[in-house]
């Protein structure tokens, strides 16, 4: 769980960023565009597993600071019994720049996130299906361990949390999990750090779900690769969590027994739902809503 705050440059990275001068990098964006907005992975999968009429329980660690966030999680009907507060410190913090191409620049604050490890995956009853997301980093160690060990599946997803973890470590998590999904510059920090390819990986997971932006995502599974175009989104206005919503949808299609091409269409939409919204859970939609665009991106 984290606060978000989004700033926005009206220019493009690329035009301010010497690739020579990498070494010395020693640059200032003006921003005049700033707002603050509930985030992080668990966070932003609960809102829209609820928003498809699942309930997806966060377990996180917050600070002191928590209380706006808390009132959120309950008008937004995502239960927060497994969000534990540390007194002592802040809630995870991101600091997000994004530039008129959609790139992002992240400042990231663990906080009370360093005290996941805290909370128990045995704590949770009844659960069908895990995820490990980004979150501490000995938190996603335990919490793999625990859901191995319960028997429960869960998707591997290590997001922005992948350069905290060696070789060993990623082909422990990837062996522990059911299914793993990575956007397409993590797919390539993965093979590069684990020594795994994909034959390799799918050894060991049923599907290996890979995101690639405006050119859709694929999910490859031991019968083979389904292509799974972009859906079509009424305006790109923030990217900021639209992998969240993504996995939200694989996480429903799961649920529910559903075959991959439709999960994966599922997930497609969720994705460009969010971009036309700013923040990572400022969108919404009915339940006829959903099925109407469904029907019509993916007749």
């Amino acid at each position: 769980m984290a606060y978000d705050t989004i700033m926005v440059f009206g220019d493009r990275f690329a035009n301010h960023i010497l690739p020579d001068k990498i070494h010395m990098l020693s640059v200032s964006f003006l921003v005049p565009q700033l707002r603050r907005e509930f985030g992080g992975c668990a966070g932003n999968i609960a809102y829209n597993l609820a928003l498809l009429g699942d309930t997806g329980y966060p377990m996180a660690t917050v600070g002191r600071d928590f209380g706006p966030y808390q009132e959120w999680l309950k008008k937004s009907g995502v239960p927060a019994e497994h969000v534990r507060t540390i007194d002592a410190e802040l809630t995870a913090q991101a600091f997000i720049t994004t530039d008129l191409d959609d790139n992002q620049i992240t400042a990231f604050h663990p906080g009370a996130m360093q005290h996941s490890h805290l909370n128990q995956v045995a704590d949770a009853r009844d659960v069908a299906i895990g995820i490990v997301s980004p979150d501490g980093r000995e938190g996603m160690i335990r919490h793999a361990e625990q859901f191995a060990a319960a028997r429960i599946p869960f998707i591997f997803d290590p997001g922005q949390g992948l350069p905290m973890f060696g070789a060993a470590e990623l082909q422990r998590f990837v062996s522990q999990a059911r299914w793993l999904t990575v956007n397409e510059y993590e797919w390539q920090l993965l093979q590069q750090k684990s020594g795994w390819s994909a034959g390799e990986v799918l050894e060991r997971v049923e599907a290996l779900i890979v995101t690639r932006g405006a050119a859709g995502s694929t999910i490859t599974t031991r019968s083979g690769e389904i292509a799974i175009p972009a859906a079509p989104a009424k305006a790109i206005v923030d990217p900021t969590g639209c992998g969240d919503a993504y996995r939200a949808g694989l996480i429903h299609g799961l649920l529910h027994g559903l075959e991959w091409r439709a999960t994966g269409q599922i997930a497609a939409l969720m994705g460009a739902i969010k971009i036309e919204a700013r923040g990572t859970q400022n969108h919404r939609f009915t339940s006829e809503e959903f099925a109407s665009r469904l029907r019509q991106a993916f007749p």
